[in-house]
């Protein structure tokens, strides 16, 4: 299909960013964290429903990532391949139908199956909402506004707003099982949004022009480096399960991961349309460095977000709604700084201060008690809020200017991977950290942990020569 048949369909202009798309990318988007932070207060009232201690219910949140994780640069791949419209109404489609399936679960382990559903179904919304960017770019001819990008960042913390408060609300008033529930009306809008909206385009060298000679079928395998996805989903799920459980008589698991890797390598570097071009990659250095800080960054984030909020329920005696309201001011300040921020070309800055308030923030949790005053608990929150703000922005803005754009979806998606990975890591540990009960001990262990990781993101930061190189460059190629 010609651009000027899609300009058309979505009634874009031929000189600006089609506003049009803006709906379904960012509902696609958000659908993934509206899920992680409603999660959070329910761990709790789930735990005291089934009867499961938090070291089970913790599979609630690594269920999700785990198998977004792995989804988002599949279906970012995929994106690449095939343009983000189908692969968006099909993964959304499948958020409702997790909704269903978590809203009847008889128990735990119908309910982790619900939360690996909803982990696939939310992995087209990112990858898809920054392939429309680059698209958007290459039609117009010239570069996607920052408020887009911006505007990317602040819906997902005004949702991490919503989320615990919404939680809290939900679970008071229709039990925890309205928290699944309501994944079927959100999953409704994002298809009806996406069927209405979202663009008919066959993507460059898309799957409907094979080359001479050679039959469809062969051609798509081919493009879709199907033995590169299994080498590279059994090295992540073998990583993951033991980063998630960690115990000694699970040592196979890192042997596997690693002999899947090395056969992955092998694959990629050979192979003619790889599923990630490791040659590419391995030459984009900033990039890297990129993924590497996502990942430290988000381990940090996502233990509070799970850690801090399970300990001001069980450990400090308050209600789900009203550890919702105690988030709060973080979210707040977190859109604040991002809306400040959003503008800048300072990305080298926005990291720094990000790195420090991490830091600052984990050495205010050592002080906390279980009768602290609940002024404390807030600033804690409010001083977390400012990293919550400044990275996942710049670490956004990095990605979209360093990426390669015939491939900005995986790209995106593999951005998340780190992310979800560190929750995982952030995930296990709160669970070695608390143990059957969740008590003032263990929250300080798990700080100590958080400090140490905030600690690695700053060095990482203040040592990369490249980003210093490239910091200017990148804020300017993101329009930020």
């Amino acid at each position: 299909m010609t651009e000027r048949t899609t300009t058309a369909r979505t009634g874009a202009t031929a000189t600006g960013f089609d506003r049009r798309l803006l709906p379904p990318m960012i509902l696609g988007s958000v659908l993934n964290p509206v899920n992680s932070t409603i999660i959070a207060v329910t761990l709790i009232p789930i735990g005291n429903a089934l009867g499961v201690p938090p070291s089970q219910t913790a599979w609630l949140v690594s269920a999700l990532y785990l198998a977004t994780a792995l989804g988002q640069p599949v279906v970012g791949r995929l994106i690449d391949l095939f343009g983000p419209r189908r692969l968006f109404l099909i993964s959304t489609s499948l958020v409702g139908v997790a909704g269903v399936v978590g809203t009847l679960a008889p128990n735990l382990g119908v309910l982790i199956g619900s939360r690996v559903l909803l982990g696939f179904g939310t992995c087209a919304g990112y990858p898809a909402a920054m392939a429309l960017l680059r698209s958007e770019e290459r039609r117009t001819g010239i570069r996607s506004p920052a408020g887009v990008l911006t505007a990317l960042a602040v819906a997902n913390q005004t949702i991490a707003v919503i989320g615990p408060l919404l939680g809290g609300l939900l679970v008071s008033v229709g039990g925890w099982r309205a928290t699944f529930a309501l994944n079927v009306p959100l999953a409704a809008l994002a298809v009806a949004l996406g069927l209405l909206r979202l663009p008919r385009h066959t993507p460059p060298g898309g799957s409907d022009a094979p080359a001479a000679g050679t039959a469809p079928r062969t051609r798509l395998a081919t493009r879709l480096d199907l033995p590169g996805m299994a080498l590279f989903a059994g090295m992540l799920v073998a990583l993951l399960l033991f980063l998630m459980n960690l115990r000694p008589e699970d040592w196979y698991l890192p042997v596997i991961a690693a002999a899947a890797g090395a056969g992955f390598v092998r694959r990629e570097l050979r192979a003619p349309a790889p599923f990630i071009d490791l040659r590419v990659l391995g030459g984009n250095t900033p990039l890297l460095v990129t993924y590497g800080r996502a990942l430290v960054t988000y381990t940090v984030s996502y233990a509070f977000l799970y850690g801090f909020t399970q300990w001001t329920e069980e450990g400090y005696g308050l209600s789900p709604f009203h550890a919702g309201l105690v988030q709060i001011p973080m979210f707040l300040v977190a859109i604040g700084v991002s809306l400040l921020s959003g503008r800048s070309t300072a990305v080298r800055g926005k990291l720094l201060v990000g790195a420090l308030g991490q830091v600052a923030a984990c050495v205010v949790m050592l002080t906390l008690a279980g009768d602290s005053p609940v002024w404390t608990l807030v600033l804690v929150a409010l001083v977390f809020g400012v990293p919550q703000g400044l990275n996942s922005l710049a670490l956004q803005n990095c990605v979209y200017a360093q990426a390669d754009s015939e491939r900005m979806a995986s790209s995106a998606g593999l951005l998340r991977t780190f992310a979800y990975i560190g929750s995982m890591v952030a995930s296990a540990t709160a669970a070695l950290s608390f143990g059957p009960h969740v008590t003032t001990g263990g929250m300080h262990h798990l700080a100590w942990f958080m400090l140490g990781a905030g600690v690695v993101y700053l060095l990482l930061t203040v040592l990369d020569r490249t980003l210093g190189r490239n910091s200017d460059a990148t804020g300017a190629a993101a329009g930020v």
